[in-house]
């Protein structure tokens, strides 16, 4: 199991970075997760945060310090995070190969072996 669980495209992480700047959290480190609920099951969650704590993967791409809960590693692992730009505005995607089903939103999805807690969207 690689260390860097989640890859982060280099788009992204401009773009994370910008909103460190606007939001001034410079300095802040990026947290990835998941939870239970959502349509399919599990929803993502990207945040920031200002401590690592012991239950934590920390890494570190692109100049941006990553945060992953050890329970969310198997869930998580092999996802690329990437930034697209489009007429329409911009937003983030989540390719997770160990998704087996997801919703229209995008957002929420389930493992062969975590199934979480579905939702109504």
């Amino acid at each position: 199991m690689s260390k860097d669980v989640i890859i982060l495209t280099e788009a992204a992480a401009l773009q994370i970075k910008d909103m460190m700047k606007q939001n001034e959290e410079e300095g802040a480190l990026l947290r990835v997760g998941v939870k239970g609920g959502g349509c399919s099951g599990l929803s993502y969650g990207m945040g920031f945060d200002h401590e690592v704590k012991e239950d934590d993967l920390h890494f570190e791409q692109h100049g941006i310090q990553i945060l992953v809960e050890k329970e969310s590693v198997p869930i998580l692992q092999g996802t690329k995070i990437d930034f697209k730009q489009s007429m329409m505005g911009g937003g983030f995607t989540i390719d997770n190969p160990n998704a087996i089903a997801s919703c229209g939103c995008g957002s929420s999805f389930r493992t062969a072996t975590e199934t979480g807690t579905p939702e109504e969207c």
